[in-house]
């Protein structure tokens, strides 16, 4: 459903004002040909309206020719920044950078968050972003997630469905996100609502069977019938089942890449407002899909690069997969019990 052009400024302002954004700070809005004209318009209202300069850099698209899907997310390879000087120039002398054409997992969007840069990704259509309009009390939930993350040192997945993977944590951070950036040289995304972390390079082992009704992503597709990962040595090492499993195999195999089949970031989702079902609701060129990695109680996982935290894993293949009604447990204490997040002290 369409719209209104005022609540969605208000809601833009409510996301700056958690943002800190002061007046007379420098906000520069980065579009491309794929950014949603009412979000663009939007956005630089909420902005100049809290006193804010205001520029917009648009930027070419890349690598159409080589993804297999139009979603943004489904190649990683070089970005509109690669040795774009003088674009990069602009975003480091900006107080915050809002993200409406998809900048991620490159070293130029790193480069301009050691500046002091504030980064906010929001490319959802403007009612999936006025459902999950980010709250205070949304940092509180994923922050307290985010520090039991950080001090456990494994992370074990179990499923009715077979998934029984274990993760050894320490190497990397525990990362928050929940949809506004209010710290100098934070990245986030809104909408979100999820705390998450990478195995221990080489640590992850076990199964994973990715059960009907379980999401990939960007396919943007609910599995029809169950795959089940083998996981050695922190690869995929193993892809089986039926159409389902064929289907990702040559979809993975298509970058010729065997960093591509590297578990990446696991975690769980946090947002209640988000919901596993609505995927089935939206043309898969509508959305990137934040409901399924963001929806309460799932167990987000990935597939791909984790130059993101600070490794030096970099692969154009990036495949995020929600599992419903899993176990997940730090130390041997469980976060979420079938799909269910418990409440932790």
């Amino acid at each position: 459903m369409a719209i209104s052009d005022y609540p969605f400024i208000e809601a833009w302002r409510q996301v700056l004002t958690l943002s800190r954004l002061e007046a007379g700070q420098t906000v520069t809005i980065l579009t491309s040909a794929s950014t949603h004209p009412q979000t663009l318009s939007c956005a630089t209202i909420a902005a100049q309206s809290l006193g804010a300069i205001v520029n917009r850099l648009d930027l070419p698209p890349v690598n159409g020719e080589k993804a297999l899907s139009r979603d943004a997310l489904a190649y990683l390879g070089t970005t509109p920044l690669t040795g774009n000087h003088a674009a990069i120039a602009a975003l480091k002398a900006s107080d915050l950078v809002l993200d409406l054409m998809t900048l991620l997992f490159s070293p130029e969007q790193h480069e301009i968050l050691q500046t002091g840069t504030k980064i906010l990704l929001a490319v959802e259509p403007p009612e999936v972003l006025m459902r999950m309009v980010p709250t205070q009390e949304d940092k509180t939930r994923v922050t307290a997630a985010a520090a039991h993350i950080q001090v456990a040192r494994e992370m074990r997945v179990r499923s009715a469905a077979g998934t029984d993977l274990r993760c050894p944590l320490g190497e990397f951070p525990a990362i928050s996100e929940y949809g506004f950036v209010d710290e100098p040289g934070r990245w986030d995304h809104w909408p979100s609502g999820f705390a998450l972390t990478w195995p221990n390079e080489g640590g992850a082992s076990g199964r994973i069977v990715i059960d009907r009704g379980d999401i990939l992503l960007p396919q943007k597709c609910y599995v029809d019938d169950p795959i089940t990962l083998t996981v050695e040595n922190g690869y995929a090492v193993r892809i089986e089942g039926g159409l389902s499993a064929s289907l990702l195999d040559d979809y993975m195999a298509s970058f010729d890449d065997p960093e591509a089949y590297a578990i990446s970031h696991i975690g769980w989702g946090l947002q209640p407002r988000a919901r596993w079902s609505t995927l089935g609701l939206y043309d898969r060129e509508a959305t990137i899909g934040m409901d399924a990695r963001a929806f309460e109680g799932n167990f987000l996982f990935s597939l791909g690069p984790n130059n993101e935290a600070g490794g030096s894993r970099t692969t154009a293949c990036h495949i995020d997969i929600p599992l419903r009604r899993c176990t997940v447990s730090l130390d041997g204490r469980d976060m979420v019990a079938d799909g269910k997040v418990l409440d932790q002290a």
